[in-house]
């Protein structure tokens, strides 16, 4: 899906309604917009795992995924790292301020596609969390697309989890089996503790017609594999959501070609079996 304009490149003008705190280091922030346009607001689509181009006049842009549902109306949501020059003028906004959108862009989860009548398992590591969330909450709009869904979820402390409201509500759901862990013990925590590998090599269900959503650092990536591998999963049932030097989003620049393929375009979501194609570099 590319973007509603005419014009990939220009921007859609949009209003910080809302800014919510998410960790207890204020790195993360998760930025409320709506777009000021109102036929624009309402024409907009997109899909899980699909990202946008945020951009702020005099400084640059940068993608971010999208953590709003398609089944939330009237506002996106993003939630962002502090991390470089645009994400660090970002978090320094106030609601009221404008920002530009470009977007939807990118390669999103099939979940009106190869992922329907299937069993999911969400895999997720720290803030990479974002677009699961926009995946998870379509899905539970249409619960009976999907057959059981199970969320596994982790971060170094709970203070770094994202969401944390949210979690507490989907803990509670009987058609949803979710596991939050953090890395080590913390005072007042008396939840699971382990790393996200392990504790999906505990819970991960049987890969018998399932499909596995992977987001997180490389490394929780890299020793999630083993454990699925050891209980059956195969290479394409796993579908990865990537980041790599993403700039133009349209697939014009190169700056995130991998081989043959651009992460911006035909990505930023994979199967792991597309994955094994791909040169060493990736």
């Amino acid at each position: 899906m590319t973007s509603l304009l005419a014009n990939p490149y220009r921007p859609y003008p949009a209003r910080i309604d809302d800014i919510v705190i998410e960790t207890e280091d204020g790195n993360l922030k998760t930025f409320r917009l709506v777009l000021e346009d109102e036929d624009t607001r309402a024409r907009w689509s997109h899909i899980p795992g699909q990202f946008a181009m945020l951009s702020l006049a005099g400084v640059g842009e940068a993608p971010i995924g999208i953590a709003s549902s398609p089944t939330e109306k009237g506002f996106l949501l993003f939630t962002v790292f502090r991390a470089g020059v645009v994400t660090t003028a970002l978090h320094q906004m106030d609601v009221g301020d404008r920002i530009g959108v470009r977007g939807p862009l990118g390669n999103g989860f099939p979940v009106d596609g190869d992922l329907k009548g299937k069993n999911i398992v969400i895999i997720a590591g720290g803030f990479a969390f974002t677009t699961l969330r926009a995946t998870l909450l379509y899905m539970l709009a249409n619960r009976g697309d999907y057959g059981k869904i199970t969320v596994i979820y982790g971060a170094r402390t709970p203070g770094l989890l994202l969401y944390r409201d949210e979690l507490k509500a989907w803990a509670e759901r009987d058609d949803l089996d979710t596991y939050i862990t953090i890395d080590r013990e913390a005072p007042g925590w008396d939840g699971l503790v382990g790393f996200v590998p392990t504790v999906a090599g505990q819970v991960a269900p049987s890969p018998e017609n399932a499909a596995a959503l992977i987001c997180g650092p490389p490394i929780m990536i890299k020793f999630t594999m083993p454990p699925l591998e050891k209980i059956g999963w195969t290479n394409d049932q796993v579908y990865l959501s990537l980041e790599n030097r993403m700039k133009c989003g349209l697939g014009i620049c190169g700056h995130c070609n991998v081989g043959p393929v651009y992460v911006c375009k035909d990505g930023p979501v994979f199967t792991r079996a597309q994955l094994q194609s791909l040169p060493t570099e990736f």
